[in-house]
């Protein structure tokens, strides 16, 4: 397994020297390695795995040592994945995956269960997932556990199926706009009007898959694209500098929201709630996620049950203090997570 490691590292780093440096260890360790490799291959294969192309210059794989990394790469991923597989099963290490809002529901869940977790010696990992990747992070088994948005139909998704769902809040899609009434009148407008007013677009994330849903993915060439922005949050701030007139996708708790004069990002802007006329109606749902029947199969006390237990708890801590936005206090993860951009999250 060794030897197999070092030819990997020797294939990337492009000499013993180099290979040594990823490795911490010495080059004439690397090099006998190689050179034994080299020996044994030429007696089975008649062909040796590395030929040396001069000082200063990288090594030359043949054909036989392209294959056996490639077969090394395999090999390693196999054991690799089966160890983290045992891992997992036996509740050693638990993967968690969140965007960068819903990180304070994992923060205080992770409180409620640090203590077990250390006595216990359980392993806790945590990594930034953006919100496109909610759902595919726990389908590769990237993570056990996963924190997010999904878009999803008030009646059920098949998607869904595959998961267990803890839902924390869900919230319809609805338009801010620096529009006139004259330009766009009322307080609701249908969603096939979306043809004909100007929009201000994020270029991925939920409100990307909520027009690509109804539209279809070519919407950019259906759609009135006024400004395609990376962050909504600059979004706001192009509706309030009244640099550009037209409407943004947001969901339906911000824009309500907005309506609050102490919030500074929908200030001057105007709520229009979205009547459905067009495809599927869509939600966004926040919560948590699971590989469906995971946790059915381990014991109660396994780390990723008591970790789900915790981020319900979590979320009714949430739900009983009702903090966001009538209390004026610090704002629930779920309206900041739409107010900024979901492929940022």
């Amino acid at each position: 397994m060794d030897q197999l490691r070092t030819l990997i590292m020797v294939h990337e780093a492009g000499t013993a020297l180099g290979a040594a440096r990823i490795l911490g260890r010495e080059q004439s360790s690397v090099q006998k390695q190689i050179d034994t490799m080299n020996r044994n291959f030429r007696e089975l294969c008649g062909e040796p795995l590395i030929l040396k192309q001069g000082r200063g210059k990288d090594v030359l794989f043949t054909g036989t040592g392209e294959a056996l990394v490639e077969l090394a790469r395999g090999t390693l991923g196999d054991w690799l994945d089966g160890i983290h597989e045992s891992r997992r099963r036996l509740g050693k290490t638990l993967m968690v995956g969140t965007t960068r809002f819903t990180l304070s529901y994992l923060a205080g869940a992770g409180e409620r269960v640090a203590e077990d977790f250390r006595q216990r010696g359980i392993e806790l990992k945590v990594g930034h997932v953006r919100t496109r990747d909610v759902l595919a992070k726990l389908r590769t088994k990237d993570v056990d556990l996963v924190c997010g948005s999904v878009v999803t139909r008030p009646e059920g998704d098949d998607e869904l199926a595959a998961f267990d769902v803890m839902e924390w809040r869900r919230s319809g899609v609805s338009l801010l706009t620096n529009l006139s009434e004259a330009e766009l009148p009322g307080h609701t407008a249908p969603t096939s009007a979306l043809r004909t007013l100007p929009l201000v677009v994020s270029a991925s994330g939920l409100m990307a898959g909520v027009l690509h849903t109804w539209f279809g993915g070519d919407y950019r060439s259906k759609l009135r694209i006024a400004a395609e922005i990376d962050t909504v949050n600059y979004g706001f701030e192009l509706l309030r500098s009244g640099l550009l007139r037209g409407c943004m996708l947001v969901t339906k708790g911000v824009a309500d929201a907005a309506g609050d004069p102490r919030l500074v990002y929908g200030r001057g802007l105007r709520a229009v709630e979205l009547v459905n006329d067009t495809g599927p109606r869509l939600e966004v749902l926040l919560g948590a996620f699971t590989r469906s029947g995971e946790r059915a199969s381990y014991d109660p006390a396994h780390p990723l049950n008591l970790l789900w237990d915790a981020l319900a708890q979590e979320n009714a801590r949430w739900q009983r203090e009702q903090r966001w936005p009538t209390a004026g206090l610090e704002p629930d993860p779920f309206e900041l997570a739409n107010t900024y951009n979901p492929s940022e999250s």
